[in-house]
């Protein structure tokens, strides 16, 4: 089974891309889509941004909240992200099918690099954003070399390297910027324009500054892990490379190719059975460009994927937006994931920042006959089996299920914050326990949060505190861990929260060790569910909770040990998901905390499969004797016996004083010791010190 985890239109009918192709079955047994498909697309993206041209095509000004920078660095914007798309159409098909293309872009050029126009660009100045925007001229020129550059007048190529030259001695962020200046200056160096050699060579020393084995870079000093893995920091190499030919040190391209075929090994799990991509991370509008490193590892002959399964990943995300409405009506990727929705912005992001998204269809620069178009689509990892794998460079643990196609993501390790001591900052896109190819997480306007994959101390007002830096301890097999500091309001006083997380299948168990004053409330919640069609519905019992889409995507929390008392409550709210107008996440509250180190063991679980999810009180079925029917195969059903110097609780019933929801099949021991061990519905047994 695959939950769609959104209200979804007729799939046959895609009215906002009006001209696809018929799909094919024999080709792509599982998408259905072709090479064909990603040119209409293309196209459709492309014919949408005509009526906010600027008259001197230079400009595309889309409607919409404009970013920090401003209406004409947005309107710069919306010419260098399409002519990315643009330049990856002409090329892909040898110039043939393009000719308004390239007129279009290459009168754009000429407007845009004439300070006499009323549509020229914004200059290239330290640290500003027409540094990004300049790197994706450099790429497009570079890969429309033959049909554009090659055939501009003398003098517009000069104004064109002149713009491009504003990076010579400027000032860029310490990001994934640096490689921006190492793209816009290799192609100046390959047209023969003043460029600085050691900029290149220091942009791409830094980049190996900021590498931490197993394929993962942190963009910029500090642990801030999320898709710039797969949309810059993999992906500019490449073209980097792609640009200097002999020029680049054949030892450093071989390098950063077995990384890219290292990190595509993880990047594949990323997806869900619906195509969906993790949702993590700052730039999520950008969409299906988490796809670009898999058409990448192709073009740089550095990927351990086969081509089917490579051109499945990539066509089921493209299509998973398709069919739920990206692009819009009019044709344009608007800033949102679905629908609009702000709450995935940044800053910088502007009305055509979405485009970034074109580095999805860097595959048409494949040729048509390659087998990563021809060869019969391959199922991907989801699809075929459950996964667990352990990052331990990013901090993380995946856990998949192929019962629901649902992708998990437990966070031990990235926070996006500077080293110290940069101050903490809460970012719901970072510092939640788990996201998902299913949900999203709450994102309610400022200054509050929603309580969805977080556990908090609450402060006597009742504001949660935040989770702030995160301390990585480990992440191997089946278990990932970290510590933080948890500071109440006007305390100045921080309080050390260490979490283990345990996964298998669709289940994880969280072991809190939480130290808190006496009498302190102690918050923590499952996963937040939304939808456009409805609120979730949500349920309650003794130590646990749960909120249930109508299409049977259930997110549940339950009490398994040291929530003597605590009250079980589902938090419903309006606008603040990007999966859904309507959310709800189920979450409990121990009233207090006992003083010192307390130890807290959480069983949270996200599911579409019915044999998981399965509630008697939410469908219908009458409960029996006080107890339901046991489920999943366990034939045991009492706890609460001694063992060991322990006791053995479990979710059917109220053990030693502490309430256990019934139903649950999870059970644990805690030992004298301190030891955990947890025994999963299936039998399968895991131990926490």
């Amino acid at each position: 089974m695959s939950a769609p985890h959104v209200s979804l239109p007729d799939p046959t009918h895609l009215p906002n891309l009006p001209r696809l192709p018929p799909a094919d079955p024999s080709t792509s047994p599982v998408t259905g889509w072709t090479r064909a498909h990603w040119e209409a697309v293309a196209d459709r993206l492309l014919d949408a941004l005509m009526p906010y041209a600027s008259p001197g095509l230079a400009q595309y000004r889309l409607p919409g909240r404009p970013s920090h920078s401003g209406p004409w660095s947005d309107g710069l914007e919306g010419f260098a992200r399409s002519f990315l798309l643009a330049a990856f159409r002409i090329a892909g098909s040898g110039g043939r099918q393009t000719p308004g293309l390239i007129e279009r872009y290459a009168a754009g050029l000429a407007s845009g690099t004439d300070p006499r126009s009323p549509d020229h660009w914004p200059p290239v100045t330290d640290r500003s954003q027409p540094m990004v925007e300049a790197a994706s001229v450099a790429i497009a020129l570079h890969e429309t070399r033959p049909w554009i550059w090659d055939r501009l007048d003398d003098r517009v190529r000069q104004r064109i390297a002149d713009w491009l030259g504003g990076f010579l001695g400027a000032v860029v962020n310490d990001s994934n910027w640096r490689l921006f200046q190492v793209i816009t200056e290799e192609f100046l160096a390959s047209v023969g324009a003043p460029h600085s050699r050691a900029e290149i060579d220091a942009g791409l020393a830094r980049l190996e500054d900021w590498y931490r084995g197993d394929g993962w870079y942190t963009d910029g000093d500090g642990r801030k892990f999320d898709y710039y893995n797969a949309w810059a920091l993999h992906l500019y190499p490449v073209l980097w490379a792609r640009i200097a030919g002999p020029r680049a040190d054949p030892l450093l391209v071989a390098g950063h190719r077995a990384r890219l075929r290292t990190f595509l090994h993880d990047h594949q799990h990323f997806f869900g059975s619906d195509g969906a991509p993790v949702h993590q991370g700052r730039s999520l509008t950008y969409r299906f460009g988490t796809t670009a490193p898999l058409w990448a590892g192709v073009l740089a002959d550095a990927t351990p994927l086969p081509p089917g399964r490579t051109r499945r990943l990539a066509s089921g995300a493209l299509k998973h937006f398709a069919e739920r409405g990206v692009p819009d009506e009019r044709g344009l990727l608007t800033l949102g994931w679905y629908r609009p929705f702000l709450p995935v912005t940044q800053r910088y992001s502007g009305p055509a920042s979405p485009y970034w998204a074109s580095k999805a269809f860097l595959g048409l620069l494949l040729p048509a006959d390659h087998p990563v178009w021809t060869a019969p689509e391959e199922p991907g990892p989801v699809e075929t089996g459950d996964v667990r794998r352990a990052l331990p460079a990013p901090g993380w643990l995946l856990h998949s299920t192929a019962a629901d196609g649902i992708v998990r993501l437990v966070n031990h390790g990235s926070d996006r914050l500077p080293p110290p001591p940069a101050a903490p900052d809460d970012s719901p896109h970072y510092v939640r326990l788990a996201y998902s190819s299913a949900t999203a997480p709450e994102t309610p306007p400022a200054p509050h949060t929603g309580p969805d994959n977080h556990i908090a101390l609450l402060a006597p007002d009742g504001t949660p505190t935040g989770r702030g830096r995160i301390h990585p301890l480990a992440a191997e097999g089946a278990r990932a861990a970290s510590w933080h500091r948890a500071e109440l309001p006007g305390s100045g006083e921080g309080h050390r929260i260490e979490t283990v997380s345990v996964v298998h299948g669709p289940w994880e168990v969280r072991v809190h060790r939480v130290d808190a004053p006496p009498g302190t409330p102690v918050r923590e919640g499952g996963w937040a569910v939304a939808d456009d069609t409805k609120p979730p519905l949500g349920r309650t019992g003794p130590g646990r909770a749960l909120a249930r889409r109508t299409d049977g995507l259930t997110s549940t929390i339950v009490g398994l040990h040291g929530w003597l008392d605590a009250r079980a409550a589902v938090a419903h709210a309006v606008g603040a998901n990007a999966y859904g107008h309507h959310s709800a996440t189920p979450y409990l509250t121990l009233p207090a905390h006992p003083g010192g180190t307390h130890l807290l063991v959480t069983l949270v679980v996200l599911s579409a499969d019915p044999k998981v999810t399965g509630d008697p009180e939410v469908n219908g079925e009458p409960e029996r004797n006080g107890d339901r029917k046991k489920t999943n195969g366990d034939p045991e059903r009492n706890g609460g016996r001694k063992t060991n110097g322990g006791r053995e609780t479990n979710g059917d019933r109220e053990t030693n004083g502490d309430p256990y929801a019934r139903g649950s099949g999870t059970r644990i021991r805690v030992a004298v010791s301190g030891e955990v061990e947890i025994r999963f519905p299936d039998g399968t047994r895991e131990r926490v010190p």
